[in-house]
């Protein structure tokens, strides 16, 4: 992240400190923001463009809060990587790049621009777009649901490590089990309508792809992958040399853990064959 007089870009003729990024593209966009890409672009009112965009948001000197959207996806990649391994990186795209400045921040951000006043909406007059802001997590639901499948997908071994595998039942159509995200996963379950139907809505991808983003594949330890997918109600994340987590709309805070059992493997190797990729 940066906050500093050499990090900041034009936007609707005023500076633009930045204090951080993120990609929207088919592989890797804010998940809070929508199931697929498409949605996700739908949010800020941005077409889906086959590329994708880069999100810039910061604060002008002012202190309002705007998020510029760029079409130079890899600079704002490398941007995000620098500060990853937490090296400065003077992110200032070229004003030509520049698809869109609008209003508010559609994420939270939890820093602000020094020398500026505190981070508040711009002046509705200074712009026609809708002015962005973070979608609602206070309580369980879409949104919630997306970030709590995002953080089992970034911590994968320690939300493994709850699951016992000897608490898997095993009937027919794939074996189920259930846990919360307080730990106690590895209780073996009943077959769940709710995890029935996103694997039913899942195995349904294959045969008609859904739209950009649904399914998602990312890098795992050894030859594995780390599958995303998404739907209506309903998330799951995989590996797929192992288990899946489903997490629903209909049971808030709850992680349901999807042992191997007999179909598991295929679905998920089929998933990945259809998923996008990060480059």
């Amino acid at each position: 992240m940066a906050g500093t007089d050499e990090n900041a870009i034009a936007a609707e003729d005023d500076a633009l400190y930045v204090l951080t990024a993120v990609l929207l593209t088919p592989a890797q966009f804010p998940s809070v923001l929508g199931d697929d890409y498409p949605e996700a672009c739908a949010a800020l009112g941005l077409a889906p463009l086959a590329d994708g965009y880069g999100l810039v948001l910061g604060q002008d000197g002012e202190g309002a809060r705007w998020t510029v959207v760029v079409d130079d996806v890899s600079l704002v990649a490398v941007a995000i990587a620098s500060w990853d391994c937490g090296m400065e990186y003077d992110l200032s795209p070229d004003e030509r790049t520049v698809v869109a400045a609008l209003p508010g921040w559609p994420l939270d951000v939890a820093v602000a621009a020094p020398g500026l006043p505190a981070p508040h909406d711009p002046d509705p007059e200074l712009s026609d777009a809708p002015l962005l802001s973070p979608p609602d997590t206070g309580t369980w639901g879409p949104a919630q649901r997306r970030l709590g499948a995002d953080e089992i997908a970034l911590q994968w071994e320690m939300w493994r490590e709850q699951v016992d595998d000897a608490g898997f039942q095993a009937p027919a159509g794939g074996a189920e089990g259930g846990g919360t995200p307080d730990g106690t996963g590895g209780k073996a379950f009943p077959r769940h309508s709710g995890v029935r139907r996103a694997l039913a809505e899942a195995r349904a991808y294959v045969d008609s792809p859904p739209p950009l983003g649904r399914v998602r594949s990312s890098f795992a330890t050894g030859d594995a992958r780390i599958l995303r997918a998404d739907g209506p109600g309903w998330s799951m994340v995989a590996r797929t040399d192992d288990i899946a987590f489903v997490l629903l709309d209909d049971e808030p805070g709850t992680v349901l853990p999807v042992g191997r059992g007999p179909e598991l493997p295929g679905l998920l190797e089929a998933l990945d064959k259809l998923a996008v990729r990060p480059l």
